[in-house]
C-alpha cells in the first residue's frame, strides 16, 4: 500500500489526467472494485464490465473528490466504494430493466431456519457464488440490503420500484438463498457420510 502522500500525489495526478497516476490508482483498488461488482453479477465479464465503466466516472470526477476524514485510503475506498454500488446499479437498470415486476408474485414461502451450520462452514467466495446464483433482480436487492447497508426506501428510489417491491424481492432472494443453503447442507452430509 502506498503511503499517504503518495496516495495524495496519485490522486493529483488522477485530476491532472495523468495517465501513470490513473493506471496506479487502477491497479491498487481494481481488487477491491472487483470484489464488489462481483456481487452484482452473474460472471466475471459483466463485473470487468462494470469495473471499467466505474474507473471511468471515478477519473471524470476524481476532482470533485474530497476525503471524509484523516485516513485518506478509507476515504478514497469509500468514494470508489460508491461509485462502484452505483454503476452496477447502472448495469442493472440497462440491462434488466424489464425483469423488475416480473418476478414478482404471490406465492408465500415458508421459512426454516437450517442455514446456520451450512453458512458457518461456507468461505467468502462460495457465499459470493451463492448470491451470484440469484436473479439479477434478487441479487441486485439483496446486495443493496444485505451487504451494502441501503434501506428499502433507497432501494426504490435507485431501482425505481416500489418500496413494496423492494421488500418482496428481499424476502424471496432470502428464501432462495435458504433453499440453497439447504442444498448445501444436504451435500455437505452427504460428504460427511461418504467418509
Amino acid at each position: 500500500m502506498p503511503s499517504r502522500q503518495q496516495l495524495i500525489d496519485i490522486i493529483n495526478g488522477c485530476v491532472k489526467a495523468k495517465r501513470e497516476s490513473q493506471r496506479e490508482l487502477y491497479k491498487l483498488y481494481y481488487g477491491f472494485a472487483m470484489g464488489i461488482c462481483m456481487r452484482y453479477c452473474h460472471n466475471q465479464d459483466d463485473a470487468i464490465e462494470i469495473v471499467n465503466d466505474g474507473y471511468l466516472k471515478v477519473f471524470k470526477t476524481i476532482n470533485n473528490f474530497t476525503p471524509r476524514h484523516e485516513n485518506i485510503e478509507a476515504s478514497i475506498m469509500g468514494w470508489v466504494k460508491k461509485i462502484m454500488v452505483y454503476t452496477a446499479i447502472d448495469h442493472y437498470r440497462k440491462n434488466y430493466k424489464n425483469n423488475l415486476t416480473d418476478e414478482i408474485d404471490d406465492i408465500h414461502f415458508t421459512l426454516t431456519d437450517h442455514s446456520e451450520s451450512s453458512l458457518d462452514m461456507m468461505s467468502y467466495k462460495e457465499i459470493i457464488e451463492l448470491v451470484q446464483q440469484l436473479s439479477p433482480t434478487y441479487r441486485t436487492v439483496f446486495n443493496l440490503y444485505v451487504l451494502d447497508g441501503y434501506k428499502h426506501e433507497e432501494i426504490a428510489k435507485k431501482l425505481n420500484i416500489s418500496v413494496g417491491t423492494s421488500k418482496s424481492n428481499l424476502a424471496k432472494a432470502r428464501v432462495n438463498v435458504q433453499k440453497m443453503l439447504q442444498t448445501t447442507n444436504i451435500k455437505l452430509y452427504e460428504q460427511r457420510k461418504a467418509i
